[in-house]
């Protein structure tokens, strides 16, 4: 019988394997599927990253492989995410007009692969993609936790160091010395940034630029509280600037003892750039009661003019109102979801239950050598390396029993049923809420957007970037094909 050529690829990152994702258990996987399909594994490429070395060189070689040999269209991989990575990647695939097999998700996708699948592919490639951003995302919140502990999360300002042994923020002895001298000169009102700069060279021999010196003089690090992306936090660091002291520099910086507004809290603040310079757009309230938008000039003036909230809110209910989808494509897509999860259940079971007949089985064995032990019939030395190779077989198949509930594939699905839950209710909340509910769901669906004096240009996050562009060329407008059947022999679904 011929048996069509295949490739496969599979990845895994150093952390993963850490975490019991190895990559025996994806190779595992696709040799049974190609046995059972039968296909002719004919070569095999696999990737292991690590934060020191982040490319996928074997994912090039695989590529120029497809390329040479056309004989061989054919790749198995486990899932999406562990395939594409960047928005490069799906086109490089594409391009290769290949057949690409993902066991785990019960699809195969083609160029000849329906509308639907391949919507759906989209989806898929879109959360694969956003992984990374979520890795960040979650960074920023365990930074900002440090902050609300009142730990900074970054290098600490000129005059302070981190030690090594508490990984606490610590006065640094000598660099100290020299702002505390900064502070006591400038705050004499005798002083410009650039004699102060001549001045510290001469009195603690340090060459610092003037704007290090600026930016050392307005930092209220020196006095307790730091800024993180636009909040401000109480710090638990040692203090060595006196708060008079501090004030008095800010007048003489300034001119006028005035002190300094705090941030006030603003809905959109944060949310918008200026479609004319590229500068954020800031609010401010005027009689305590009305709020005001405007750009922040730091570029210069620009021809922005200034919005109401209420404006800012109705360009934004706009936005919401894009991304709403249509209620057959909801349950579609809904449908799918449950047979692939169905599917990773029905996988995850047997396993379950060949890996208890596997641990069954080698218990007999043990059972049956300890007899012949205690009989005479076998030595002591030979039953205790018997003993000792069924022990770390035992202790292998129990992790992988452990480790088979495929906990980032049902939080993929939980992400996506989540996401299609807000694509359809987005407006109708967007709507009840009030500005500061409206501003966080706007985050949730916007990465960034900018306005001009009649349009506001929307940045949507992945998958809702797809989702709107689908909206708005109703790709899923009357298609019969977007109705998609449960996995059967046609193209698109693999073969049961």
């Amino acid at each position: 019988m011929f048996l069509k050529e295949c490739i496969y690829y599979a990845r895994v990152s150093s952390r993963e394997q850490k975490e019991g994702y190895s990559i025996d258990s994806q190779i595992r996987l696709l040799q049974e599927y190609a046995a059972k399909h039968s296909l002719k594994i004919v070569r095999q490429f696999i990737d292991i990253e690590s934060a020191a070395t982040p490319g996928r060189k074997n994912f090039a070689e695989m590529v120029k492989f497809f390329k040479k040999n056309r004989s061989c269209r054919i790749l198995l991989v486990e899932k999406t995410d562990r395939l594409y990575r960047n928005n490069r990647d799906p086109i490089t695939i594409e391009d290769l007009d290949i057949e690409v097999h993902f066991v785990k998700e019960n699809e195969i996708v083609s160029k000849d692969s329906r509308s639907g699948v391949k919507f759906i592919h989209d989806i898929r490639i879109a959360m694969a993609r956003n992984y990374s951003a979520n890795l960040r995302e979650e960074v920023i919140k365990g930074m900002l936790e440090k902050c609300r502990q009142g730990i900074y999360p970054a290098k600490p300002p000129f005059g302070y160091m981190v030690d090594r042994a508490t990984r606490q923020v610590v006065i640094h002895p000598e660099k100290a010395k020299v702002v505390r001298i900064a502070f006591e000169l400038y705050a004499t009102g005798n002083y410009s940034i650039a004699s102060l700069k001549k001045e510290l060279k001469v009195k603690a021999n340090v060459s610092l630029g003037k704007n290090v010196i600026e930016h050392i003089l307005k930092n209220r690090f020196y006095i307790g509280t730091f800024e993180w992306r636009e909040e401000t936090f109480q710090g638990k660091h040692p203090l060595f600037i006196e708060a008079d002291l501090f004030a008095k520099v800010q007048s003489v910086l300034t001119g006028y003892s005035k002190p300094r507004g705090r941030n006030q809290e603003i809905a959109f603040r944060g949310i918008c750039r200026c479609q004319y310079c590229g500068c954020m757009i800031t609010g401010e309230r005027k009689k305590d009661r009305y709020v005001y938008y405007r750009c922040t000039y730091g570029r210069g003036t620009c021809g922005l003019p200034r919005f109401r909230e209420q404006e800012i809110s109705e360009r934004l209910q706009t936005v919401m109102e894009r991304i709403r989808l249509p209620e057959s494509v909801a349950q579609m897509i809904e449908t799918t979801l449950q047979a692939e999860q169905d599917q990773t259940h029905k996988r995850i079971d047997t396993e379950r239950a060949k890996l208890n007949d596997e641990l069954n089985t080698l218990q007999s064995q043990r059972n049956a050598a300890y007899t012949d032990k205690f009989k005479g019939e076998i030595s002591a030395d030979f039953w205790r390396a018997l003993e000792v190779q069924w022990a770390n077989e035992d202790l292998v198949k129990k992790a992988q029993l452990s480790s088979l509930e495929d906990v980032k594939t049902t939080q993929r699905l939980q992400n996506l049923r989540f996401t299609l839950e807000l694509a359809q209710t987005a407006h109708s909340k967007f709507l009840a809420g009030n500005f500061f509910e409206r501003a966080d769901l706007t985050k949730k669906v916007l990465s960034n957007c900018s306005i001009d004096a009649v349009t506001l240009y929307p940045s949507y996050r992945k998958p809702f970037d797809l989702i709107a562009r689908r909206a708005k060329n109703e790709e899923w407008s009357g298609r019969e094909d977007l109705n998609l059947r449960p996995p059967g022999p046609e193209p698109g679904a693999l073969p049961g």
